[in-house]
């Protein structure tokens, strides 16, 4: 079994736990995490929907993501990839969403987004966090290293957001 493959299969299994659902919202990763996910028998339990919005364009109609924040911040930023998250949760009533934005390259890197700057957003129904990562590696590795992460990311959150409950704290 694959990394991917054994990550998808422990979202899963929480997610059951929870009798949560989960969405994905994503660009560079084309779909791989919502791939990965459905590959596991028995994913149609909760996995809610997918959003593949390669384009700036696809990112403000089906995700809401304001069109000034592309000129003000860039596609591959913090206030996009949270507007990804959001629109993604609200669109498809998933208790969990996850969203990634970034730069698999070979090409489209600049001096302050190199290639393999990847920024992922995490959101539950209390709260939306993000993170920008910065892989090494070819196109297809900075891809799935970012489908990792947002797959180990969406377990964390998870686990976290039990451990909250758990000790009476909810935020």
């Amino acid at each position: 079994m694959s990394e991917i493959t054994r990550l998808a299969t422990e979202l899963g299994l929480l997610l059951q736990a929870r009798g949560a659902q989960v969405t994905t919202a994503e660009s560079c990763t084309g779909g791989g995490i919502a791939e990965a996910i459905t590959r596991v028998a028995g994913s149609s339990a909760w996995f809610e929907a997918g959003y593949v919005t390669y384009s700036n364009r696809q990112k403000s109609l089906q995700l809401g993501v304001p069109e000034a924040l592309f000129s003000s911040h860039g596609a591959v930023s913090q206030p996009v990839v949270e507007a990804m998250v959001k629109g993604a949760q609200a669109r498809s009533g998933a208790r969990y969403a996850v969203a990634v934005s970034g730069i698999a390259g070979p090409g489209g890197g600049s001096a302050d987004k190199p290639v393999g700057t990847v920024w992922l957003a995490f959101a539950d129904h209390q709260q939306v966090d993000s993170v920008c990562l910065h892989f090494s590696g070819d196109r297809d590795a900075v891809r799935r290293k970012s489908i990792q992460q947002a797959l180990s990311g969406l377990q964390s959150r998870i686990q976290n957001e039990s451990s909250r409950e758990k000790h009476g704290c909810h935020l």
